[in-house]
């Protein structure tokens, strides 16, 4: 597979996700000389991708990718918007940050796209949302052409369904970890050793995680086929069946995320935007 850019491509910020994302574009072939990563510490996050700690003059990107923290946005923004122009594709991770927040910040771009990628983009088994304001064919291509490495790609109209879609695949795997520790955590109060347990725990998910993606039956009717009727499976079951207790619980996880989401949003229109 061969990556390319419609030219220059700026990470402003490079943590986690901006990095995982990073890792996986330059191993399906992105030239390293085309990134120009823009972060405090100035340490080059591969080898070959020129690391600054100010945005370059010498050059107008063709696409910028916003992975600083939400909060830091108007500490960059004031640097950052000057330096882009009507071709720009202007892409945020920032959760929380609408588009008009970014509008009222970045006035040159005519596209403007917001993504929510999850930590797998890195194996390239991601799921990545996108919104889109101002893009035309030719950035949507440009963009499904980045996406396409990290795995799913899914574009929305609405926003507020965009950020709910986010919540449920962006957080979610941090809500599938704790799952998982949790059940290796029980594995080994009943009496497994605790690398044993966690070593069944990871691999049990992986296997059952491809086969809910590759089955055309809904997860519940793979659930009631392992369950046979009066065995150990169906045992466990109706605990976490018993007054949807598991549902419930799932619920409120996805529920306090997206309230979150929406405080974050209201504290981003709140700000004054960069002078």
């Amino acid at each position: 597979m061969t990556l390319s850019l419609p030219g220059p491509f700026w990470l402003i910020g490079c943590g986690n996700m901006a990095g995982a994302m990073l890792a996986r574009w330059l191993e399906c072939g992105l030239d390293a000389a085309d990134v120009t990563v823009v972060r405090p510490s100035g340490v080059a996050p591969a080898p070959g991708v020129r690391t600054l700690t100010a945005a370059p003059e010498d050059e107008v990107p063709a696409m910028v990718l916003l992975g600083v923290k939400p909060q830091k946005l108007d500490e960059v923004a004031p640097a950052l918007a000057p330096a882009l122009d009507p071709a720009t594709i202007l892409v945020s991770l920032l959760a929380g940050v609408e588009i008009a927040s970014l509008r009222a910040r970045f006035a040159a771009p005519k596209a403007i796209v917001r993504a929510m990628p999850n930590t797998p983009v890195r194996l390239g088994k991601g799921v990545v949302e996108l919104i889109a304001e101002g893009a035309d064919a030719r950035a949507r291509a440009a963009i499904d052409a980045l996406v396409a490495p990290l795995g799913h790609g899914e574009w929305f109209e609405d926003e507020a369904l965009f950020a709910l879609a986010g919540h449920l695949s962006g957080a979610g795997p941090a809500f599938l970890f704790r799952f998982i520790d949790a059940l290796a955590g029980a594995g080994a109060a009943l009496g497994l050793p605790p690398e044993q347990a966690a070593r069944l725990a990871k691999a049990m998910v992986e296997g059952a995680g491809a086969l809910a993606a590759a089955a055309p039956e809904a997860p519940a009717e793979l659930a009631r086929r392992v369950a046979s009727p009066g065995g150990t499976t169906e045992a466990g079951l109706k605990v976490l069946d018993e007054a949807e207790a598991l549902q419930a619980l799932v619920r409120r996880t996805l529920d306090a995320s997206r309230r979150r989401g929406i405080e974050m949003a209201a504290s981003a229109r709140a700000a004054p935007p960069p002078a």
